[in-house]
């Protein structure tokens, strides 16, 4: 039998998600808003963090649309 092994979910900072996705602090918060990016998690009263992979599926699928939209303007 094959055994499935869970990871814990990881939560990332700030500068991580903006390390990761190239995003700079304020357009992080304006997709939030816009409902175009993973909102963060409360950690405490002025701390917040992403969920791990919450953000690497939002940058897989960012890089699906720009494979997809490339192939169609050629």
């Amino acid at each position: 039998m094959t055994e499935t092994i869970q990871r814990e979910p990881t939560l990332l900072r700030r500068k991580q998600v903006q390390a990761r996705t190239g995003l700079s602090r304020s357009m992080i918060y304006q997709y939030i808003k816009e409902g175009m990016f993973p909102k963060p998690v409360p950690l405490g009263a002025r701390a917040v963090g992403w969920i791990e992979s919450e953000v690497s599926d939002w940058i897989t699928e960012r890089i699906k649309a720009a494979r997809g939209s490339a192939k169609t303007s050629g």
